[in-house]
């Protein structure tokens, strides 16, 4: 699994290379895709970095464009963020480059053979959060 894990983070990099972006951008940008409104102590759990690290990058992607924030928080000190629609073009085009190395990953499995390993990594992720 170690080596399967280097691997695809590695064709992964260089597919994200060509869009100027990191994994961990690209994490950032999926994560408000998918949950817009996180805060950044909930974006860095799910990028697997620390919050100073996240809150850099947030801010870079401010300043990109990216990303919007309000100026001060409703409540408490979150500072809710959210995409842009031209984050949302950016995850999309990174979206089908990791696509594209997820599919190449697969391309020698049969449909059984997906269904199969798709079953045995839901077990492990299944065992590993009821630890």
């Amino acid at each position: 699994m170690k080596e399967a894990s280097f691997e695809l983070r590695t064709a992964m990099e260089a597919a994200l290379r060509p869009l100027g972006i990191t994994i961990t951008h690209y994490s950032c940008l999926e994560l408000l895709g998918q949950r817009p409104g996180s805060s950044n102590s909930d974006l860095a759990r799910g990028a697997f970095v620390t919050r100073q690290s996240m809150n850099t990058l947030l801010q870079a992607l401010e300043l990109d464009g990216l990303v919007v924030r309000p100026e001060t928080a409703a409540v408490g000190r979150v500072l809710p963020a959210e995409l842009t629609d031209k984050g949302r073009r950016q995850l999309a085009e990174a979206s089908a480059a990791v696509a594209g190395v997820e599919s190449r990953m697969l391309s020698g499995f049969s449909a059984d053979e997906k269904a199969q390993l798709t079953l045995l990594l839901s077990r492990c992720a299944a065992a590993l959060s009821d630890a």
